[in-house]
C-alpha cells in the first residue's frame, strides 16, 4: 500500500510517499481503507521531534512511528474475529493518535478504540478533520466548566481548535467573543460568535469587556497579557505551552493565590464516547469542521509546508481514496 513515510525528523521534506506492507488486523481490531486524513500541528511536532520533549514519547534519536497520521475516515475493510460493533462495508470515522499511521491507505484500529460510526450526512473529507482540534477545544471546555450564559472569549478562532471551540461553547449556551482577522469575520460569525474582534483593527487585550474564561487556542498569547480580561475568579486556557513554556508552571501555581487563574489540561485522547458524541453533534448540525485546503497524498509535502506557515483556516486534508 501507499502511504507517508518519515524515518528521521525534520523538515517536510523528510517525508516521501512509498510502498509499505498493508497492516493487518488482530481478533479484536478493524482493518480500515482510509479515504481521508489530515495534517495538523500535531503531526507537524511529532515529525520535527520539536519541541524536543515530543521525543521522549515518539523516539529519542529517530521516530519509532514511520507513518503519521492522526485523524481519518475511511471504509471497514475487514474484522476480526471478536469483533461485533462493527461490519465489512461500515463508514468510519475516529482518532489514533500515539498508534499512528492514518497517513495511509489502510489502517488498523481497536473495535474498542476512538473509532465511531460517521454520520450519514457527512463525506469522509468532512469527517477526517472532526476529532484531534475539536478534542483539544472540548477538552479545555470541559476542564474550565464552562456553561451557559457564560462570557468567553476566543483567541485564533479560525483554526482547527479555535473554530471548534465556537461551535462547542454555543451549543453549550455560552456568549462567545472571538477574535480573529477582517478576512474571516464573516466566517468566524457563521459559526455562532455573538460578538467578533478584529485583531488587525485593535488590541483585544484592550477590550472593555471582562470574561469568565479566555481561551487562547493558538497559543500566541499569555496569561499575563489576557489577565485584565478576566473577571476577578476567571480562567486563561491555552492549547500551547506559552512562553518559555510557563502555562503548566502557572497552572500549578495561580489556583493557589485565588482569583484568576490558569488551567492547562491535557486531554484525553483515546475516549471512545468522545469520538461518539461529535458524531451526534455533526448529525445535529451543531458541528461541523472547517476545512481550509484539501491535498492528495502524494503531495502531503506540500500540505505540510502550509500548515507550518501558520497561516491555515481550521483543518487541511489529505485526500487518501476519494469519495464517490
Amino acid at each position: 500500500m501507499k502511504a507517508a513515510v518519515h524515518t528521521s525528523y525534520g523538515p517536510p521534506e523528510v517525508v516521501r510517499v512509498s510502498d509499505v506492507d498493508k497492516p493487518t488486523n488482530k481478533d479484536d481490531e478493524v482493518l480500515i481503507k482510509v479515504h481521508a486524513t489530515t495534517v495538523n500541528r500535531t503531526d507537524c511536532g511529532f515529525r520535527a521531534g520539536k519541541p524536543f520533549f515530543v521525543r521522549f514519547f515518539a523516539g529519542l534519536i529517530r521516530p519509532r512511528a514511520t507513518v503519521l497520521g492522526g485523524e481519518f475516515a475511511g471504509v471497514v475493510d475487514a474484522v476480526g474475529s471478536g469483533v461485533t460493533s462493527f461490519k465489512v462495508g461500515d463508514r468510519v470515522f475516529g482518532y489514533s493518535e500515539w498508534s499512528w499511521g492514518a497517513h495511509a491507505e489502510y489502517l488498523s484500529m481497536p473495535a474498542d478504540g476512538p473509532l465511531a460510526a460517521m454520520p450519514a450526512n457527512v463525506t469522509f473529507e468532512e469527517a477526517a478533520p472532526s476529532t484531534e482540534g475539536s478534542q483539544y477545544a472540548l477538552s479545555l471546555i470541559r476542564a474550565a466548566k464552562i456553561q451557559g450564559g457564560q462570557d468567553v472569549l476566543v483567541y485564533g478562532a479560525t483554526g482547527a481548535i479555535g473554530s471548534a471551540a465556537v461551535q462547542l461553547l454555543k451549543s453549550l449556551g455560552a456568549k462567545v467573543t472571538a477574535v480573529c482577522d477582517t478576512d474571516n469575520v464573516e466566517l468566524v460569525r457563521g459559526l455562532g460568535a455573538d460578538r467578533i474582534i478584529d485583531y488587525t483593527a485593535e488590541d483585544f487585550t484592550k477590550d472593555a469587556q471582562t470574561y469568565d474564561v479566555v481561551l487562547d487556542a493558538v497559543g500566541k498569547s499569555s496569561f499575563g497579557r489576557c489577565k485584565r480580561l478576566l473577571k476577578p475568579r476567571g480562567i486563561y486556557l491555552s492549547s500551547d505551552l506559552g512562553p518559555l513554556a510557563q502555562n503548566p508552571v502557572l497552572a500549578l501555581t495561580t489556583p493557589l493565590l485565588g482569583g484568576k487563574k490558569v488551567m492547562f489540561p491535557i486531554p484525553k485522547m483515546n475516549d471512545p464516547e468522545t469520538v461518539r458524541s461529535f458524531a451526534e453533534l455533526i448529525k445535529s448540525g451543531e458541528f461541523k469542521p472547517v476545512i481550509d485546503r484539501r491535498y492528495p497524498l502524494d503531495k502531503i509535502v506540500d500540505a505540510y509546508r502550509y500548515v507550518e506557515a501558520g497561516q491555515k483556516i481550521g483543518n487541511v486534508v489529505i485526500v487518501v481514496e476519494p469519495s464517490t
